[in-house]
């Protein structure tokens, strides 16, 4: 059975994790099978946003495989690490919004996956947290830089030296989560966001992104500089042009990012 399901809907592409039977956790074949989804992702244009969610209804994901890790050469510990980091880098890199769906326990590296997403919607149940200084490791998968770059670094540090395990509610209270609802309003609340995105243009959703992004990376004139060159790849476009119309016209554009 594949351990990464992956299905269309529109314009939206859902990936589960498929590993109910041990929390979602990430043994190494899994990390190569999710590689191989996300880098078709990349490349297909009718996708316009990309959802991550754990099979079941316990777990996003606990992380790294600690059955599989028991059994690793130190060697092959370092080769996890470094696919694990690998690709959750090209999930952030991707071009489409991500979105996170945290259904229940979301921890190590289940967290990070969820840190490489832009937006991440957590059901009221979810437990979350970078847990890994309890085992006598640290975050490997980005959790040490992309989490003080969402809530601030004394928060940061105080979560990772801690291992503390949040809820979904003080999760949104630090700003590591963008929406909460309750189990059975989470697809609801997902939908109705998922709406808010798909009606803008898909281009611009793209370049928007890439703007944030690499801006932050930079200084303010730097950034600056980004965003004028992001904005000028949205005007030969077709959805601007359709926009302009629409706007006279007094109807919804209809995008086709183009």
């Amino acid at each position: 059975m594949s351990s990464i399901s992956y299905e269309m809907k529109g314009h939206v592409a859902h990936l589960i994790l498929n590993r109910p039977e041990a929390m979602n956790a990430f043994n190494y074949d899994m990390l190569k099978e999710l590689e191989e989804v996300i880098e078709g992702i990349r490349i297909q244009k009718d996708i316009r946003v990309v959802t991550f969610k754990g099979a079941g209804e316990k777990s996003f994901s606990v992380g790294a495989d600690l059955k599989e890790r028991k059994t690793l050469s130190d060697q092959e510990v370092k080769r996890n690490i470094y696919k694990i980091g690998e690709v959750f880098s090209k999930i952030e890199q991707l071009p489409q919004p991500t979105i996170a769906i945290i259904n229940g326990y979301a921890f190590g590296g289940g967290m990070e996956l969820a840190l490489a997403c832009d937006f991440r919607i957590a059901s009221t149940e979810a437990l979350m947290g970078l847990t890994e200084t309890s085992l006598a490791i640290i975050p490997g998968a980005g959790g040490t830089q992309r989490l003080p770059r969402l809530v601030g670094e004394a928060k940061a540090m105080e979560l990772i030296l801690t291992a503390q395990r949040l809820s979904a509610s003080e999760a949104k209270e630090c700003g590591l989560v963008t929406k909460v609802a309750p189990g059975y309003e989470i697809e609801e609340t997902i939908d109705i966001f998922i709406s808010l995105l798909l009606k803008n243009g898909p281009i611009a959703l793209q370049q928007a992104k890439f703007a944030i992004k690499e801006g932050m990376k930079a200084d303010l004139q730097t950034g600056l500089q980004i965003e004028r060159k992001a904005y000028e790849l949205t005007i030969p476009t077709e959805d601007r042009l359709e926009a302009l119309q629409a706007f006279a016209e007094k109807r919804r554009p209809s995008f086709k990012g183009k």
